[in-house]
């Protein structure tokens, strides 16, 4: 019988781990589908550029007009949307650990609309009455992550009762939720029509605009994220396993718990920052990456990752394109997809 698992050593004396072989091969498949659609999502558009003409650009041997619309236009909103689903998807993978529920997601237990609602008021409090902001729009990233940490500190504390229970967790979180949801309505009802209808297409969720200076503001925030949840993803597995089995291996499971939380606030803050509320990726894409690679958070966290970059990726190209010159915001693909999914979990979770 072939080995699922590879033993590898960083260094002569480092630290050992073993890779699932089947997880590595499931990740570098979706890695080379991901990057297939990048060159894609990048070569079409009002000018149509060959996938080959678009790789030469991207390595600095196409033309300058290529080079200019790939590398100026074109790229960085690609990448924030990679980006953005890669730290949604990763922040549900957390959280549906951490409250050892299918059912949890940034968007389901408020960490979505807490960011919403700090970035409409952020917009509704420093936007005069001629629309223009008065203050710098680089705080709006602060702001959302304002939002999503408040909202998490508010669910946590109302959760807490001798410890947090994961049930308790997410019931307080949907009340919260809806709360903040009604938050933003208010402030989108009481500000300028025009704010209202720029608010309203953000909270559907949206990549439209996106610049290199919110590429190299995000970029950093997801990958120091990501080495913390990297260190931290044993503790998922044995919480998996219930409070008891993990207190007796000596786990801290409050403690770890807490991180966690914070690592999944943090993405669910910089991913609703620079696209808006795009809901259920975080819920959709752990679950598609379970059914690939199994419950190891190890292998399921990296590959859900993924999936998410793929979805908004893809919600956003369809957005831009099947409906030129319209622009559908990607957040209307994503909801329209994950509904129907959210509601055959539904009947699966209560069928099983």
């Amino acid at each position: 019988m072939k080995k699922r698992y590879r033993s590898m050593r960083m260094g002569k004396n480092g630290p050992s781990f073993l890779l699932e072989e089947k997880a590595v091969m499931v990740f570098l498949i979706l890695l080379v589908i991901t990057v297939g659609v990048l060159v894609i999502s990048a070569s079409i558009g009002q000018l149509y550029i060959a996938p080959m003409d678009v790789i030469r650009a991207l390595i600095g041997q196409g033309t300058t007009m290529h080079e200019t619309v790939i590398t100026s236009f074109r790229l960085p909103r690609i990448l924030i949307a990679l980006m953005v689903g890669v730290a949604l998807a990763i922040s549900g993978g957390i959280l549906q650990g951490v409250i050892r529920n299918p059912l949890a997601s940034p968007d389901i237990i408020g960490l979505t609309g807490g960011a919403s609602f700090a970035v409409v008021a952020f917009l509704a409090i420093f936007t005069d009455d001629d629309n223009v902001l008065q203050v710098s729009i680089s705080w709006l990233p602060l702001s959302a992550f304002i939002g999503a940490s408040v909202t998490a500190f508010i669910v946590y504390v109302f959760a807490w009762k001798n410890g947090v229970s994961p049930i308790r967790l997410v019931l307080v979180g949907i009340g919260i939720s809806a709360l903040m949801q009604a938050g933003t309505t208010l402030m989108m009802v009481m500000g300028p029509i025009y704010q209202a209808s720029q608010a309203n297409i953000w909270i559907t969720g949206s990549v439209n605009g996106s610049k290199w200076g919110d590429v190299n503001v995000l970029f950093p925030i997801i990958l120091i994220l990501l080495i913390i949840v990297s260190i931290s993803v044993r503790n998922l597995n044995v919480q998996e396993l219930g409070e008891e089995i993990a207190v007796g291996v000596g786990s801290k499971i409050q403690v770890q718990r807490f991180i966690l939380i914070v690592a999944a606030t943090a993405l669910t803050g910089g991913a609703v920052a620079f696209a808006g509320g795009i809901v259920f990726v975080g819920l959709m894409a752990p679950h598609m990456a379970r059914r690939l690679v199994g419950s190891s958070f190890g292998a399921l966290l990296p590959v859900a990752g993924l999936i998410g970059g793929l979805l908004v990726m893809l919600a956003d190209l369809i957005g831009r394109t099947v409906f030129a010159p319209l622009e559908i915001p990607a957040g209307v693909f994503t909801a329209s997809i994950g509904a129907p999914y959210f509601i055959y979990l539904l009947y699966k979770t209560r069928n099983s």
